[in-house]
């Protein structure tokens, strides 16, 4: 029985399909990765025309509630712009989590001495939108790490600045050239704003500048770049490769660059930015990672028509980023402490990233991250991979959320709390998946 005929759902017209599934999904009646019948089994199941039902489906395409793909058919997105209730994943008792993406708790800073420290008058409504210290600050870092720092702002974090630029400048329809992998985040708040996604596959170098350019050639609008720490392959340009992606986008100086620097200080590899390389621009720099993700907080540089328009939208929604979690984030910024406990995060996290890729190595498995939280193992068919880790105590993600077409089934380690006897242990676990007969195969 397939899942339209278990919840029978049935339409008059396309907007009657469309509400339906999507009222389905709200309910949790259809689940993320749910496969959806054909467009002439679905036709027949709701009883509308062919044409009728596959113009339901492009608009929930659109939506980026329904995925498609050549040959595999349609099924429901992994992360539905509806809301649907969505458990976590369960994590059995005694098993190692590494599939977050978060930072060690540890090594973030503890907030409350900062909260007791601040001062000042409360923000009210018509006073300005950003705190002048911590604009200055950021100019100061952004400015020794080669962004252009001229123009700036406070957004809620870097999806978030992310979503605001590229609302400013493009439409729905229009196309994004994305890294694939990719960061499966930021595909899923493409596909909710209506963008097409262009994917464009990279090494351990980032984006590989050749088929960018042919992306560009092809009509994308703008260009998603992580410069290191790329999500989920640990990617990072080197300075060779920034410059063949900086003259790549001078020939199509339209092309609206978006740099994200999700990771900064903790990345563990030096910042090689493509801000500046076309008219509009703009760089994202969270303190998710370094301060904590419960900090919504990024500063957004760009070119002055760009952040223009993202605090002209913001001034007609929120209005401004609370003063009070910007001055906690400035208090933490300039705490002597707090620094030292960042430079120590990325030498732990590089540690513990590299220890893991030797042990890989030491166990027949050769896989790159030259930065980042995040290790990216290719295996032969994802769900039996985790689910054969997952029964030996380890829960690891599939990979089918962060790829695009054209890419191999893979799984992601996050390694930031993972200690080295643990790494050992995995390797060897991952070892005997790829080495068993019949088993996984790395990539």
């Amino acid at each position: 029985m397939t899942a339209i005929e278990q919840y029978q759902i049935r339409a008059s017209s396309a907007a009657e399909l469309v509400r339906a599934v999507e009222a389905a999904v709200a309910a949790g009646e259809l689940t993320p990765g749910q496969r959806l019948p054909s467009v002439r089994q679905l036709a027949a199941k709701v009883g509308l025309s062919l044409a009728t039902t596959a113009s339901a489906l492009a608009e929930l395409r659109r939506r980026g509630v329904v995925l498609s793909e050549p040959r595999r058919g349609s099924r429901i997105g992994e992360a539905p712009p509806i809301g649907a209730p969505r458990a976590a994943v369960p994590i059995p008792p005694g098993a190692r989590d590494l599939s977050r993406g978060n930072p060690d708790p540890s090594l973030l800073p503890d907030i409350s001495s900062a909260l007791a420290k601040l001062r000042g008058p409360m923000r009210l409504y018509g006073q300005q939108a950003d705190v002048p210290e911590l604009i200055e600050l950021a100019r100061e870092r952004l400015t020794t790490d080669g962004i252009p720092a001229q123009s700036l702002c406070v957004v809620s974090g870097a999806l978030d600045g992310i979503e605001r630029v590229l609302a400013a400048h493009l439409r729905p329809g229009d196309r994004v050239a994305v890294e694939n992998p990719g960061y499966a985040a930021l595909f899923q708040l493409l596909r909710a704003r209506g963008f097409g996604l262009d994917p464009v596959a990279i090494d351990e170098k980032g984006m590989l500048p050749d088929l960018l350019q042919y992306t560009l050639k092809r009509g994308a609008k703008a260009v998603v770049v992580t410069p290191r720490g790329q999500n989920p392959t640990g990617a990072a340009l080197d300075g060779e490769r920034a410059e063949r992606l900086r003259a790549v986008l001078a020939q199509s100086p339209q092309t609206l660059l978006v740099e994200d620097d999700h990771l900064g200080e903790v990345a563990g590899a030096p910042l090689h930015t493509l801000a500046g390389a076309s008219e509009r621009w703009a760089a994202t720099r969270s303190v998710a990672k370094t301060l904590g993700p419960d900090l919504r907080l990024a500063v957004l540089a760009g070119d002055r028509e760009s952040i223009d328009r993202v605090q002209g939208l913001q001034a007609c929604g929120p209005g401004w980023v609370s003063h009070i979690l910007q001055r906690t984030v400035l208090a933490l910024l300039t705490d002597p402490q707090v620094s030292s406990l960042v430079v120590h995060a990325r030498d732990i996290y590089t540690r513990r990233r590299e220890h893991l890729l030797d042990c890989l190595k030491q166990a027949g498995i050769d896989v790159s991250a030259p930065s980042g939280l995040n290790v990216w193992v290719g295996v032969q068919e994802e769900s039996s991979a985790v689910g054969a880790l997952l029964s030996r105590g380890w829960v690891v993600s599939p990979g089918v959320p962060y790829r695009l077409g054209g890419t191999s089934p893979a799984i992601r380690i996050t390694v930031s709390t993972l200690k080295p006897v643990e790494a050992q242990q995995l390797a060897g676990e991952i070892a005997h998946l790829v080495n068993a007969p019949g088993g996984q195969r790395s990539g």
